[in-house]
């Protein structure tokens, strides 16, 4: 079933939705939840809670990407848990290593100004990682979205740890030049 009808049946409070996202996103978002918690039961408990907040969320939001919205849903769920203490960190606290480095760049302060030009942010971001090449995009965005270790992207990416921790350096100054001379002040 493909997302414009699972979203369909969202808008038509069928509860279908749930049982069809599940089975097309739930290994997806599991996948997320388990990355970033180290109790396979605060996960499970993450996974559910998605398609709780999707059903609460659709409507009146329509995504555009069902996968992406859940994604983002169980991810923030996770990170959530985490920070209120539900679930222990996995990896000698990797997941909160991941979020001090980027927060070298980016800080997670909001402010009412701040809400305002969140939009203008994603676009930022969004442009630079365009701008990068594929491994570089997949390096960054499996290091900061889906928190993977150091360990574990070396592994996957055939390379050294030194080279990863050196290369995600690299891309966090990349980062920072490019917000920038997108006019965020850092």
């Amino acid at each position: 079933m493909d997302d414009n009808h699972m979203i369909e049946l969202f808008f038509a409070r069928d509860e279908g939705a749930i049982e069809a996202a599940s089975r097309e996103y739930g290994a997806y978002c599991a996948a997320i939840a388990r990355g970033i918690l180290d109790d396979p039961g605060a996960a499970e408990e993450c996974v559910n809670d998605t398609w709780l907040k999707c059903w609460q969320s659709i409507p009146p939001q329509r995504p555009q990407s069902l996968k992406g919205f859940a994604g983002r849903i169980t991810r923030n769920l996770a990170l959530s848990a985490l920070r209120a203490g539900n679930a222990r960190k996995r990896g000698g606290g990797q997941v909160q290593l991941a979020l001090d480095e980027l927060s070298e760049v980016v800080s997670g302060g909001e402010t009412p100004e701040g809400a305002l030009d969140r939009q203008a942010f994603r676009a930022a971001l969004d442009g630079f990682l365009a701008g990068l090449s594929r491994r570089d995009r997949d390096l960054f965005l499996r290091r900061y979205w889906y928190l993977d270790s150091t360990e574990q992207l070396a592994k996957c990416f055939r390379m050294s740890r030194t080279h990863v921790t050196t290369t995600l350096h690299r891309l966090r100054q990349k980062l920072r030049v490019h917000l920038q001379q997108e006019g965020f002040e850092l």
